[in-house]
């Protein structure tokens, strides 16, 4: 699958780099001392574990249908990114606050900084790659919509993981940058303790934005309103079909969608013409949309099917009250 190509090639743009990065700055952080640069060792480790755990959710998700997964194994993705937003939390948050505060608590000067600054500028330079990579093909697919719109409308939380992994990483050598230089300058080591707390924060964001977005992916979130458009069109171009009343949709991977069609066919029609023109409705949508991995028809009258869906709509309203 294309979606799928593209989402490899930005995730293992952003391991190796990632890979590369962590252990230039652990051997910066064993020479130096330096807090926060062990805390962007731990931040860039932790993103490489992460991209290998992509990785594993794209291989798993691609598997075909079996008896135990009769729609196939697409919410795997969803998993494993959900996953990834925790360790980003427990591991890189976690520990990045946990050294911040044991270098506050004991200060301790960093020796060498110079060291420091060489790792930082070379880290920026390779993560800015790994992030060009991921916002180019990030900006393929987001269409009109901004960027914070369309990573809540994507449907593939692989591309935007990495996206929002790299753009955290990035603040955090800034950050780093900051309170390395500050703590030389002023004498002060305790800065340095400081820096590595601020990193932990970006990294808590960035983890509850990820964790909020596979949530409800893992949940299940309906198809775009166009995919819902075109089936609807497909399925109401057919003789047989009076009317199509609705499409429900829930995606079980970034190309897998389920759709579950109320229509309201001719009267005139017999068991085996509904058979016929159900198969004709099958055989389109296989040929127009291949993202559509399963479809089920339900014959309804329009008057029962919106009467169903306003009692959906007002326990919905009732709930957010």
């Amino acid at each position: 699958m294309a979606t799928q190509s593209g989402s490899r090639k930005v995730i293992y743009a952003a391991l190796i780099g990632n890979l590369l990065i962590a252990v230039t700055k652990f051997i910066a952080a064993f020479f130096t001392g330096s807090s926060a640069m062990l805390s962007e060792g731990v931040h860039s480790l932790v993103d490489t574990g992460n991209e290998l755990l992509l990785l594993y959710g794209l291989r798993r998700a691609a598997r075909p249908p079996d008896l135990s997964h009769p729609f196939g194994h697409g919410r795997e993705l969803y998993f494993w990114s959900f996953v990834v937003a925790v360790l980003v939390f427990a591991l890189g948050a976690g520990i990045s606050f946990y050294e911040g505060v044991v270098h506050i608590l004991d200060p301790v000067p960093v020796r060498n900084p110079l060291v420091n600054y060489v790792v930082l500028a070379l880290s920026a330079l390779f993560e800015g790659v790994t992030w060009f990579i991921a916002l180019k093909e990030f900006g393929r697919k987001k269409g009109r919509h901004g960027y914070l719109a369309a990573a809540r409308r994507s449907k593939d939380p692989s591309v935007f993981t990495v996206l929002f992994e790299d753009s955290a990483a990035l603040l955090g050598l800034a950050v780093a940058f900051a309170g390395i230089w500050a703590a030389q300058m002023l004498d002060m080591p305790i800065l340095d303790g400081v820096a590595s707390i601020g990193i932990s924060f970006i990294l808590a964001a960035t983890a509850a934005f990820l964790a909020r977005e596979s949530k409800g992916l893992l949940m299940g979130e309906p198809a775009f309103p166009e995919v819902q458009a075109a089936v609807l069109a497909i399925v109401e171009a057919d003789r047989a079909v009076q009317r199509a009343n609705g499409v429900i949709t829930v995606h079980l991977g970034p190309d897998q969608i389920v759709a579950m069609i109320s229509v309201e066919f001719e009267d005139r029609l017999t068991a085996p013409e509904i058979e016929a023109c159900v198969e004709r409705i099958e055989s389109r949508l296989k040929a127009e949309r291949t993202d559509i991995v399963a479809l089920f028809v339900k014959p309804q009258t329009t008057g029962t099917w919106r009467r169903q869906r306003q009692a959906i709509e007002m326990a919905g309203g009732q709930l957010e009250k």
